[in-house]
C-alpha cells in the first residue's frame, strides 16, 4: 500500500512546489512509483514536470467534482516514475462549488483511495492557503511535509498550520502524521539562516528531516524549463539536497513498516 503525503504551508514561496516536483522526481530516480497531485490553482508542478497548463483538459478540478475517475485525470511526465494529476486555472473555482456539496471536505480521499495500490507515493502540492482544497488535501493524507524558509518570518503562521493540522485530526483525519518539516532556502553565509535552523530544530527536534534545502542557482531555474533538478542538473546541489531527503523519507517509511 503506497502513501499519500501532503506537501502543505499556507505562506507562499517556501518551497513548497519545488519541494513537492523535486522529491517527486527524486523518488522516481529511487525506482519508486509516484503520483503527484497538483492542487494549487497556480498549477506550478504541472509546468514544473513540463506539462503544458493550457493544454490540460482533465484534472484535479475534474476529480475533485468526481466527474472523471482518478485514472482518467493521469498524465505521464518525462520524469522517470512519475505520473501527475495535473491542475489548471479553474481549480479556483472549485472551492465555492463544493460549499454546499456533502461530505465536501472527503471529496479528494474517496476518488485517490483506491490508487494507493498503485503508487509507492501519491505527493500533494496544497495551494497556499488554508481553504477547502488544503483541507482536502489533509483529509486525503496518511502524513504532512512543511517546508519552513530559513527566512526572518519562517515561524511566522506555523502555529496556524499546525492548529489547522490539529483540527484535522480531530475531526476529519485521525490518522494525519506530521511527516516532517523541511528547512529550505538555507543560505550558509547568513547568520539569520543559521538561527532559523537553530531555532527550528530546538523547538521541534526530531519532527525536523536531518536534509536541509540549500539555495542554489540551478535549483530556480529548473522550474522554467519544465524540468526537475534532477533532470535538468542531476550534479548540482539542489539535486543532491533532493536526493537526500528522498532517501530519508524511504527510510522513514521502511522503519514504520
Amino acid at each position: 500500500m503506497g502513501k499519500i503525503i501532503a506537501i502543505a504551508n499556507q505562506k507562499g514561496g517556501v518551497g513548497k512546489t519545488t519541494t513537492t516536483v523535486n522529491l517527486a522526481a527524486a523518488l522516481g530516480v529511487l525506482d519508486k512509483k509516484v503520483l503527484l497531485i497538483d492542487a494549487d490553482p497556480q498549477a506550478n508542478a504541472t509546468s514544473g514536470l513540463g506539462i503544458n497548463v493550457d493544454e490540460v483538459e482533465l484534472g484535479t478540478y475534474q476529480l475533485l467534482e468526481h466527474t472523471k475517475t482518478a485514472q482518467e485525470t493521469i498524465v505521464t511526465t518525462d520524469s522517470p516514475n512519475v505520473n501527475l494529476i495535473p491542475s489548471h486555472i479553474d481549480l479556483v473555482a472549485i472551492e465555492i462549488e463544493l460549499v454546499d456539496k456533502d461530505e465536501r471536505e472527503y471529496m479528494m480521499k474517496k476518488a485517490i483511495l483506491a490508487l494507493k495500490k498503485e503508487y509507492d507515493y501519491i505527493l500533494i502540492d496544497c495551494a497556499p492557503s488554508l481553504g477547502l482544497l488544503t483541507l482536502n488535501a489533509l483529509t486525503a493524507a496518511d502524513s504532512v511535509i512543511i517546508p519552513i524558509q530559513c527566512e526572518y518570518f519562517a515561524l511566522e503562521g506555523l502555529g496556524k498550520l499546525l492548529n489547522t493540522i490539529k483540527s484535522v485530526q480531530k475531526i476529519h483525519n485521525a490518522d494525519l502524521d506530521i511527516e516532517g518539516m523541511l528547512l529550505t532556502m538555507f543560505d550558509s553565509r547568513l547568520r539569520l539562516s543559521n538561527q532559523v535552523v537553530e531555532e527550528v530544530r530546538k523547538h521541534f527536534g526530531d519532527m525536523v528531516f536531518e536534509t536541509i534545502i540549500q539555495r542554489n542557482v540551478r535549483l530556480s531555474e529548473a522550474p522554467s524549463y519544465g524540468e526537475s533538478i534532477i533532470k535538468y542538473d542531476a550534479s548540482s546541489k539542489g539535486a543532491a539536497n533532493y536526493l537526500n531527503m528522498a532517501n530519508e523519507v524511504v527510510k522513514k517509511n521502511k522503519a514504520i513498516v
